[in-house]
C-alpha cells in the first residue's frame, strides 16, 4: 500500500500545526471514506485533537422548546412548512425549567441550548432565558439555536446572560431552504459583534454534497475571527422530507469530513471545541470531543418528543466519550473531572 506523497505532506503540515487550505480540503474530502488514505485523515486528525485539547471531552445540550410548520421551508427538516406532520405545540415554562435542572443538576453539562423556530416570539426568549438563569448553575453556559436576529437582539442576549449562539448559511442555504444565505451570514456577524460565541457546522451533509461545497462551509467558519465551536453534521433520512429520497450518509464518511473540519481550524485559535452529530463513536475518534444530549423538539425527528428515540441523555453521551477514550470531561472552562466508572 503507498499513500499519496501529496496526502503525506498535508498531514505531516497538520502536526506541524498548520491548517490545510481550501485545496487541500477538498483533496481530503474527495477519497472514498474506506479507502486507507481516509482512514489516515481521521487518524490523524484524532492524534492532533487529543493533543490540541488534552483529551478531554464536552457534553453539551438541546431543548427544542417549540414546533411549528416553519416557514424556512427547509427541505431536509420535519417541521418544514409544506411536508411537516407536525402541529404547533409548545414546551410550558415549567417543562422547559424541569428539564433544565434535569439536565444541569449533574453539574456535568458544559453549555444548554435553546432552540426555536425560524420565526420566534423574542420576549419570550428573553424571558426564558431569565427564569433559567436565575435557576441553573451558573457554570452552565446558556445558548440559543434560533431564527436571525439583528445587533441589538444579540446584546440583548448577551445581556440577559446567553453565552453564544448557533448559526450559519447551511449547505445549500436559498435553494433547499427559503432563507437567505446573506441573512443568516449576518447574524453571525452580529453574533461576533455582540461577543457572544459563534457555534458553526458543516451541515446538513447529504450523499449529493460536493467536496467544493464542503470546504467551502467549513472553511467558513474561519470568518469574523473564528468559531468557538465547529464541527459536522450529517442531514437524517427523516421520511416524508423532499431530500429524503438522497439517502444519507455513513457514519464513516461523517467522520471524515469531521477530520477535515477539525485539521482546518489548526490554526484558529477561537476554536475550543468540535462537534460531531448525530453522536458517534467514529466522529469521536476522527477529531471530535464535543457531542449533544437533546430533548423537547428536535428537526431531525418524527417524534414529538426525541426523548428515548433519537435523542440521547447526558449519561449516554458521557459512555460514548469514555469509549471514545477521552480521559476527562470538561463542564466549564476552568473545570474537569474524570471520566472513569461506566463498566461497573
Amino acid at each position: 500500500m503507498k499513500i499519496e506523497k501529496k496526502l503525506l505532506n498535508i498531514l505531516d503540515r497538520a502536526r506541524e500545526g498548520r491548517a490545510p487550505g481550501k485545496e487541500d480540503c477538498i483533496y481530503m474530502l474527495q477519497f472514498q471514506e474506506t479507502t486507507p488514505e481516509a482512514s489516515l485523515v481521521r487518524a490523524t486528525a484524532d492524534s492532533i485533537m487529543r493533543q490540541r485539547y488534552g483529551n478531554v471531552g464536552m457534553v453539551f445540550a438541546q431543548i427544542g422548546i417549540e414546533i411549528a410548520p416553519c416557514p424556512a421551508k427547509c427541505l431536509f427538516c420535519s417541521f418544514g412548512e409544506g411536508h411537516t406532520g407536525f402541529e404547533a405545540s409548545n414546551m410550558t415554562d415549567e417543562e422547559i425549567l424541569a428539564t433544565a435542572l434535569n439536565f444541569t443538576e449533574s453539574n456535568e453539562l458544559y453549555a444548554l441550548f435553546l432552540m426555536t423556530m425560524h420565526n420566534y416570539d423574542f420576549e419570550k426568549l428573553i424571558r426564558i432565558v431569565r427564569m433559567l438563569r436565575g435557576k441553573i448553575s451558573g457554570e452552565t453556559k446558556i445558548c440559543v439555536n434560533m431564527g436571525d436576529f439583528d445587533l441589538a437582539q444579540a446584546k440583548d442576549l448577551k445581556a440577559e446572560g446567553v453565552a453564544g449562539a448557533y448559526h450559519l448559511s447551511r449547505l445549500r442555504e436559498g435553494v433547499d431552504t427559503s432563507l437567505d444565505p446573506k441573512t443568516r451570514n449576518a447574524t453571525v456577524k452580529n453574533i461576533k459583534e455582540a461577543g457572544l460565541d459563534w457555534y458553526h457546522c458543516c451541515e446538513p451533509i447529504g450523499p449529493e454534497h460536493t467536496p467544493e461545497e464542503l470546504a467551502e462551509q467549513i472553511l467558513f467558519g474561519r470568518e469574523f475571527g473564528g468559531c468557538f465551536q465547529h464541527g459536522a453534521m450529517s442531514r437524517i433520512y427523516v421520511p416524508g422530507t423532499p431530500l429524503a429520497k438522497y439517502g444519507q450518509i455513513t457514519d464513516l464518511k461523517l467522520g471524515q469530513v469531521t477530520a477535515v473540519v477539525s485539521l482546518a481550524m489548526l490554526e484558529t485559535a477561537a476554536t475550543k471545541t468540535i462537534g460531531v452529530h448525530e453522536p458517534n463513536l467514529i466522529g469521536l475518534t476522527s477529531g471530535a470531543n464535543t457531542i449533544y444530549a437533546e430533548t423537547g423538539a428536535n428537526p431531525r425527528d418524527t417524534e414529538k418528543e426525541t426523548t428515548g428515540h433519537r435523542g440521547r441523555d447526558i449519561a449516554a453521551c458521557k459512555k460514548m466519550l469514555f469509549d471514545s477514550g477521552f480521559s476527562h470531561l470538561l463542564t466549564s472552562p476552568e473545570k474537569r473531572s474524570e471520566l472513569t466508572g461506566f463498566y461497573l
